[in-house]
């Protein structure tokens, strides 16, 4: 078995060693399999690469979490790990290790919201599957590593009236964790379904103030949705991310192509925009620009490919532009969107300007090309003194979310957020997404201004800042 690390307070080492008897080994593989198995399967890989994928800090995280899972778990004979390590050799270990064993056991994992972080302190959290205020926890390491708004899958316990957090801390991202609190409440669904049809056939009375009964039974057997989900999402990060599918109006794969025409010796600029004024489609902004237009009605019909996002230029009357031609010096340019187009005009052009220029040159670049370059480039340097630097980010920021706040946005259900908070409904949307606002923020590189930008103005404006918890 990997080594485990739980908690730097309590000495585990008893408890670890007892796991590893023959009687429990088994199980715990059983258990590594529930937790780590579908993600892996799901990305076509075994647990022996999983370690070299992630990592020894990630592979101790999903040993310790299937540990934990292993200590919670009941056997239909009765049996318990914890219970019978604690009978058997607790008397070995301090009476606080032997409370903290039972306080592991006996905890359920779930998934909290952080807030009021005191790196190397403690922080609040809030449980998102059971609900209620938050608690605070005094927790030294796992406080320097987490932002404000942070969900974090562990176990919170209180272990001699002091609340604190197991030694597995899974961070979740926010669409992650939503996808894990969906798949929770699935699990409460069928949970309850099932409970209720077997109290039926047994014809029992249920007492009505059993009504979160659901909720802790969907707890039981639940730990591998945790892990899978923290997993899956660390698998799909390591993925290579594939340049997005843009195409133009026509359906062309988008590609940026410039055609350059050298002008032949004696042609003057006067002769090419005579030669050019006969050329259909052809419309001269100025005196050296033209853009290449498709006239409405004359368009062939749109052909969208599948998940491919399209970028189309137009005219003030709708007519679709199809390239720019730009005259500088001694060179005539032709830029298009796509290899065809390129083509296409090339073939126009050249017929129109016949001896004023010479053998054409062509450069490409692609849209994965662009961004490729445009991600190596290292950010440089303002110029600007930093704290200036920094007040006029924040002032930019300030007039950036005010107007947003009158503006219609996705995650508020396409209304306003200032429209949004004035129902509950409404207002539940709004703070989760100022809590995303912030997290974003907060996860900014010190030095970068968005990472001191203060939201608060943005909760008081909007009148939910006593939800800011």
């Amino acid at each position: 078995m990997r080594e485990i690390a739980l908690s730097a307070v309590h000495n585990l080492d008893g408890l670890i060693a007892w796991s590893r008897r023959d009687e429990w080994r088994e199980l715990f593989g059983m258990l590594l399999d529930r937790h780590t198995g579908r993600a892996c399967a799901d990305a076509g890989i075994s647990l022996a690469e999983l370690g070299d994928m992630l990592g020894d800090d990630a592979m101790s995280a999903i040993f310790g979490a299937v540990f934990e899972d292993l200590l919670a778990l009941d056997l239909p004979d009765g049996r318990n790990l914890a219970d019978e390590y604690l009978r058997r050799r607790g008397w070995k270990d301090s009476a606080g290790t032997r409370d903290y064993i039972a306080a592991l056991r006996s905890a359920p994992i779930s998934l909290f919201e952080v807030s009021g972080i005191v790196p190397g302190e403690g922080m609040a959290l809030r449980d998102l599957v059971h609900g209620g205020d938050p608690v605070r926890v005094a927790e030294k390491s796992g406080s320097r590593g987490v932002r404000q708004w942070d969900r974090i899958a562990t176990r919170l316990m209180h272990v001699r009236g002091r609340a604190m957090v197991s030694g597995v801390l899974l961070p979740v991202d926010h669409d992650t964790a939503d996808a894990l609190l969906a798949a929770l409440r699935g699990t409460r669904a069928k949970t309850v379904s099932k409970g209720r049809a077997a109290r039926e056939r047994e014809v029992s009375a249920v007492d009505a103030a059993q009504g979160d009964e659901g909720a802790d039974m969907a707890q039981v057997g639940s730990a591998p949705l945790f892990t899978h989900h923290w997993l899956a999402a660390a698998l799909e990060s390591m993925r290579p991310r594939q340049p997005p599918q843009v195409t133009n109006s026509d359906g062309e794969p988008l590609e940026f192509v410039t055609v350059h025409f050298p002008l032949a010796s004696g042609a003057t600029h006067g002769a090419v925009r005579e030669a050019l004024a006969t050329v259909p489609g052809l419309r001269q902004e100025t005196a050296s620009f033209w853009n290449w237009v498709e006239e409405p009605g004359t368009s062939m019909p749109t052909r969208r490919r599948p998940k491919a996002q399209q970028f189309i230029t137009t005219m003030d009357d709708g007519a679709v532009v199809l390239g720019n031609l730009e005259m500088k010096a001694r060179r005539l340019s032709l830029t298009a969107n796509s290899e065809a187009r390129a083509i296409r005009g090339q073939s126009l052009l050249a017929g129109a300007l016949g001896g004023l220029v010479r053998a054409t040159l062509v450069e490409r670049d692609d849209m994965g090309q662009s961004t490729t370059k445009a991600r190596q480039q290292p950010p440089q340097p303002s110029g600007v003194p930093p704290d200036v630097e920094r007040q006029v980010i924040s002032q930019a920021l300030d007039d950036h979310y005010r107007r947003i706040l009158d503006e219609p946005i996705p995650p508020l259900g396409n209304r306003s957020p200032r429209s949004a908070a004035k129902t509950p409904k409404g207002r539940e949307k709004v703070v989760a997404w100022l809590k995303r606002l912030e997290n974003h923020g907060a996860r900014h590189n010190p030095d970068d201004p968005m990472a001191s930008y203060d939201f608060g103005w943005m909760w008081r404006e909007l009148g939910v800042e006593g939800l800011r918890r």
